[in-house]
């Protein structure tokens, strides 16, 4: 007898909405359009619950008679929703089915195409141009089967909007089908739409509190249409989608009107700012009344990782073969994030000058410092491994040699001062009357030619924990030190990971953006503090996959194997 399993429909798309993001830390979250926090007091309201409410299950028709009232419609031409999402998923539920069809133009907010891709309905697309939305085109498509014609106005991610003339245009002239209206970011919008589908008979619209009202956390939405749809849509969906609280909450947020018009007002401006500060950089952008941005015409996974190397998270599409070279950038809601927003497009797409830190960047140290701290812990009887060396790199806060070997030393149950380290340290690396000095061991990493043709189109300098000593004779050595424009060492300013060795080339360079190329994590946090994109790279004889995840992790937007593949970033 054959063993079998439980299967899924075929027709169900198994894999679950998941937004690929970047692994380093962002402070900056604008891959979501989630808006503004409303403010603090909200959360009094909360207090008017009582236990017996919670005890019950919800009842949303006072909040439903407080939308209807605020559109001049009957409470019955409202529902509330679980988000304006499950509203959506309500009416394909409702309206499409095998042997009927959906028109979807695209790109455009992908769960309705998952929605109806589950009620093994037909998906037919038309694209999504820049100029809005392609009212001849989706009309072209329809046919006696077609049940529903997804409209989102803006639309995410394009930002383009449909016009009034050419909403009821829709409605008549494809009467057999429903037209999904999704108004999610009207608000931001030049003009509402609202009052003019309310009046067509063949239109659904679906609105949200998760975006200008800032209340994305609650899952409330919510429906209106004619009566019989709106019942239809009750009829299919749960009977009580949104919690005691979350009805609350966004009850009292109705009140809030004065600030939610003024952070909209603002966000307008914000949107302008980012707009031209995309066209001052040539990165191609569509006209958007939504609360982010689109822009096209470039590589979407590169511009996603280097905004999250500097602590900014924007929405990119890497397995979306028709969004690939497309990002989207939600508004900041304040004018320093935005202004911290323009500096980080204006660093990735036009960098002033490179930052390179030496060991395991420029200088291969692995027969020179890494030795020196081998042999200096064998002095002391201790053995140490060139895994120990970097876990202890990798734990970060370990820019200094001689500090990082005297931690190993104690790791390992000896105590010896830091001073009688360096000692033993130096000799061996600086060499002594009967032992060759470790630092003629060291050699050049990559091609100087590159370096001097980097050194041509940009400022460049070297941000080390080296003594500068050490630092210059090496560059000495190989002929480099006239390429730099400035050597920022040990002696010259606290070691990284703080910010401030990288600041201070910076400032003697006199530029305001650069990147910066380092083997650390102590190297990536000091750059992403002082606002310079921070690039990992890999040092000869450490392993690839193992560095690579720990100095994502750290902040770094990319990892190479070698510096000079910064090249073809830079292009």
């Amino acid at each position: 007898m054959t063993v079998q399993e439980p299967t899924p429909n075929p027709w169900l798309n198994t894999q679950p909405y998941r937004v690929p993001r970047h692994p380093a830390p962002v402070s900056l979250k604008l891959d979501s359009n989630e808006g503004k926090a409303p403010p603090k007091r909200l959360l009094d309201s909360i207090e008017e619950i009582t236990p017996e409410q919670l005890l019950r299950y919800p009842n949303p028709s006072r909040l439903e008679s407080l939308l209807a009232e605020r559109f001049g419609i009957d409470k019955t031409r409202v529902l509330l929703t679980a988000g304006g999402d499950e509203g959506l998923m309500r009416m394909c539920r409702a309206f499409l089915g095998p042997g009927r069809n959906m028109i979807f133009p695209e790109p455009s907010f992908e769960m309705i195409r998952r929605f109806a891709a589950g009620t093994q309905a037909e998906v037919r697309t038309v694209p999504y141009p820049a100029d809005g939305y392609p009212t001849d085109e989706v009309i072209s498509k329809c046919n006696e089967t077609t049940a529903v014609i997804a409209v989102v106005s803006p639309n995410n991610p394009t930002g383009g909007v449909i016009t009034k003339d050419d909403l009821q245009r829709l409605s008549k002239e494809v009467p057999q089908a429903m037209i999904m209206l999704d108004l999610a970011y009207i608000e931001f919008a030049e003009s509402d739409l609202t009052d003019v589908a309310l009046h067509l008979s063949n239109v659904l619209i679906f609105r949200t509190f998760s975006k200008a009202f800032g209340l994305a956390g609650l899952r409330v939405g919510y429906a209106m249409g004619q009566e019989k749809w709106i019942t239809l849509l009750r009829s299919v969906g749960l009977p009580y989608p949104v919690s005691r609280t979350a009805l609350q909450l966004a009850e009292s947020s109705l009140g809030f009107s004065g600030e939610r018009d003024n952070t909209i007002a603002n966000i307008r401006g914000f949107r302008n700012d980012i707009t031209a500060t995309l066209k001052q950089c040539n990165v191609e952008s569509y006209p958007s009344q939504a609360n982010f941005v689109f822009a096209t015409g470039l590589d979407g996974l590169w511009w996603r990782d280097a905004m999250a190397g500097l602590g900014i998270g924007i929405r990119a599409w890497p397995n979306q073969r028709e969004l690939n070279q497309a990002m989207r950038i939600s508004c900041p809601t304040n004018a320093e994030d935005t202004k911290r927003l323009c500096h980080a497009i204006r660093t990735i797409s036009a960098p002033q000058g490179l930052l390179f830190d030496m060991d395991g960047v420029l200088a291969d140290v692995s027969k020179s410092y890494r030795a020196a701290i081998v042999q200096t812990a064998k002095h002391f009887g201790v053995q140490i491994t060139t895994t120990d060396i970097e876990q202890a790199k990798a734990d970060g806060d370990a820019n200094n040699d001689w500090v990082v070997t005297w931690r190993l030393l104690r790791a390992n149950g000896v105590e010896v001062s830091l001073e009688d380290v360096t000692d033993i340290f130096e000799q061996l690396y600086q060499g002594t009357g009967t032992s060759e000095a470790l630092y003629k061991q060291e050699s050049f990493i990559g091609k100087a030619k590159t370096l001097a043709q980097l050194s041509q189109k940009y400022k460049i300098a070297i941000v080390t924990g080296r003594p500068r000593r050490d630092a210059e004779r090496f560059l000495q050595d190989f002929g480099l030190l006239s390429l730099f424009d400035t050597l920022v060492c040990m002696e010259d300013a606290a070691i990284k990971p703080s910010p401030e060795p990288v600041r201070k080339a910076l400032q003697i360079m006199n530029v305001e953006r650069a990147w910066m190329l380092g083997d650390t994590p102590d190297d990536i946090v000091a750059a992403r503090e002082a606002g310079v994109l921070p690039i990992g790279v890999v040092p000869p004889g450490v392993a690839v996959e193992k560095l690579s995840a720990t100095l994502l992790q750290s902040g770094a937007a990319v990892v190479l194997e070698q510096w000079d593949s910064i090249v073809g970033r830079l292009s």
